[in-house]
C-alpha cells in the first residue's frame, strides 16, 4: 500500500514523534471521518507500505528524524507546500526565508526527485492579484533551482465549510481566463529553471504552456523511488481531475495548529485545540482514542507495487 501522511493534517511539524512510534510498532488506528463507529487497524510494516508520501508546510520538526526513518527502509518522499502568504493567512508558519532553508536542508537529503514543492492554494484578493504572484513564484523559482524537479500548483477551492471565511478575507479562486494568464507564465518560468510544472486536481488544460495534469501520489514518482511500476489504480475518494494513485491515509482531521485562513481540513481553532489536547505519542490513534463502541477492523493491505525488470535503478538505494 501507499501511505500518505497526510492530506488531513501536518504530521512532520506536529506529529513525527508519533509517527515513528507507529512505524516501531507496526500498526496504526484511523477512524472513518465519516463513521466515527468504524475504526480501521493498518499495519505499517515493510512487507505492507511500498512508499509513504509526506505532505507538509513545515518539515523542520521531522528532519532530525530522517536518519532513523531511512534505517527502517521504508522509500517515501515529501510533499513540500511552499507559498509566498503571510501570518495574515498562514499564522502558524515559521518566517518563509527559514522554511525556504528547510526545503533545501531536505532536498540535499533526499535529492531534488523527492522533495516535491507545492505552490498551493493559487487566489486572487485585493492583495494577490496575478503580477504578485508571478513575481513571487518567480523569486521561489530562483530560489529553487537544482533543490526539485516538479512544482504542483493548485487552485483555491471555494469549500462550504471555509465560504464565510473566504468571503471576510476578499478571496476568490481565479477564472478561466486568469488560470490561463498565470499558467502561461509559470509553466515557462519553472522550466527555465528546471522545474516542471503540473495542476492538482485540475480539469483545466495548461499543456500549451508546459504544465501537465498531475498526481500528488504520483505512481510514475513512486516507480522511480523503488524500481518497481505501481498497479494501484486511480483513487476514486478524490476530487474530479485528480490523478493520484489509490493510497491509505493515516492522518486526523482538525488537528492542524497552522491554522491556514483557507484550510478546508480544519472546523476551526477551538476543534483543533480539544482534539491536540488528546495527543498522546505512543497512542495507536492520532489525538484519538477508543470509547468503547468502535468496531476495530483489521484491513488487509496488499502491496500495489508490480515486480522490477531488474534493470531499474531504485533511487531510493
Amino acid at each position: 500500500m501507499i501511505v500518505s501522511a497526510s492530506r488531513r493534517t501536518d504530521i512532520p511539524a506536529f506529529y513525527s514523534e508519533w509517527l515513528m512510534k507507529r512505524l516501531e510498532e507496526g500498526f496504526v488506528y484511523v477512524r472513518n471521518p465519516m463513521n466515527r463507529r468504524q475504526v480501521s487497524r493498518i499495519p505499517l510494516n515493510r512487507e505492507t507500505v511500498d512508499c509513504m508520501v509526506f505532505w507538509t508546510k513545515h518539515p523542520g520538526p521531522m528532519q532530525p528524524r530522517l536518519p532513523a526513518l531511512d534505517a527502517m527502509g521504508f522509500p517515501y518522499y515529501f510533499q513540500f507546500t511552499l507559498t509566498p502568504y503571510g501570518r495574515d493567512l498562514e499564522p502558524g508558519l515559521p518566517e518563509k526565508d527559514r522554511l525556504l532553508e528547510q526545503f533545501l536542508a531536505l532536498s540535499d537529503r533526499l535529492g531534488p526527485e523527492r522533495t516535491v514543492w507545492r505552490y498551493d492554494p493559487i487566489f486572487l484578493s485585493g492583495e494577490w492579484g496575478i503580477s504578485r504572484h508571478l513575481a513571487e513564484f518567480e523569486r521561489f523559482c530562483a530560489r529553487l533551482e537544482g533543490k526539485t524537479e516538479t512544482c504542483v500548483v493548485s487552485f483555491l477551492d471555494g469549500y462550504r465549510k471555509i465560504a464565510k471565511t473566504l468571503e471576510r478575507l476578499n478571496l476568490r479562486p481565479p477564472d478561466h481566463e486568469e488560470r490561463l494568464r498565470l499558467m502561461a507564465e509559470f509553466g515557462p518560468m519553472a522550466a527555465a529553471r528546471g522545474i516542471s510544472v503540473q495542476t492538482c486536481a485540475e480539469e483545466q488544460d495548461f499543456l500549451a504552456f508546459g504544465v501537465k495534469q498531475g498526481a500528488c501520489i504520483d505512481p510514475e514518482l513512486i516507480q522511480r523511488i523503488t524500481g518497481r511500476p505501481v498497479t494501484a489504480g486511480k483513487d476514486p475518494g478524490q476530487r474530479p481531475g485528480c490523478g493520484c494513485a489509490r493510497s491509505v491515509d493515516i492522518g486526523t482531521y482538525d488537528t492542524c495548529a497552522h491554522f491556514c485562513a483557507y484550510c478546508y481540513a480544519n472546523l476551526g481553532r477551538e476543534a483543533v485545540e480539544g482534539a491536540r489536547r488528546r495527543y498522546q505519542a505512543d497512542s495507536p490513534f492520532l489525538c484519538d482514542r477508543l470509547e468503547g463502541d468502535e468496531r476495530v477492523t483489521e484491513r488487509k493491505m496488499p502491496s500495489v507495487l508490480g515486480k522490477g525488470d531488474g534493470g531499474q535503478m531504485s533511487l531510493f538505494e
